[in-house]
C-alpha cells in the first residue's frame, strides 16, 4: 500500500503547530485549565492538577487562571487553594481574587463576554522535594452554584 505524502504532512501541522505554541514560552513550567458545568461552578466541583516537579533548586511563581463571563454577578471570588506535596502533607491557602475595579470594569483581558485573568499569588517559591504535587481548587463563596465562571486553570512558571 502505497501512502500519499500530502496525507502525511497533513497530519503533522498539527503536531508541528502544538510544538510552536508551547515552545513559545520558556517560563511556563506547567499550565492547565478545567471547565466547568455550564458556567456554574458548583461549590463541590473541586478542580484538581498533578504536577510532576523535578527541579528544586530554582523558584516559581504560581497563577490562578479565572474565565469568567460578565454574568458573573460579584466583582471578587474567594478560592480555597490546597496543595498535597508528595510525602502526602497538606496546606490550605484561602485567596481572594479581584476580578473587576470599583467602577464594575472587568480587570480580566479578551472582548465580548469572556474575560482570562490570570492572578499571581505565590512568588519566588521553592519546592521542598521533586516529585508529583497535587493541587486542587475550591470555590469558597456564600453560595453553591457561582454563576458566570467557565473555566479555572492553574499556571506555574520559573521566576
Amino acid at each position: 500500500m502505497i501512502v500519499h505524502p500530502q496525507i502525511k504532512y497533513r497530519h503533522l501541522l498539527p503536531l508541528i503547530i502544538l510544538i510552536l505554541l508551547t515552545s513559545c514560552d520558556p517560563k511556563r513550567v506547567y499550565e492547565n485549565y478545567l471547565p466547568t458545568d455550564k458556567n456554574l461552578w458548583n461549590r463541590y466541583d473541586i478542580k484538581k492538577f498533578d504536577v510532576q516537579i523535578k527541579d528544586t533548586t530554582i523558584f516559581y511563581d504560581f497563577y490562578i487562571n479565572i474565565r469568567n463571563t460578565t454574568d458573573y454577578p460579584y466583582s471578587n471570588m474567594f478560592i480555597f487553594f490546597n496543595t498535597q506535596f508528595p510525602d502526602g502533607q497538606l496546606f490550605r491557602d484561602t485567596l481572594e481574587c479581584q476580578l473587576a475595579d470599583l467602577q464594575g470594569r472587568w480587570l480580566g483581558k479578551g472582548i465580548g463576554k469572556i474575560k482570562d485573568n490570570r492572578i499571581r499569588f505565590k512568588s519566588m517559591v521553592r519546592f521542598p522535594r521533586s516529585g508529583t504535587y497535587l493541587f486542587s481548587v475550591e470555590q469558597a463563596m456564600r453560595v453553591v452554584d457561582l454563576q458566570g465562571i467557565t473555566d479555572i486553570g492553574l499556571r506555574i512558571e520559573k521566576h
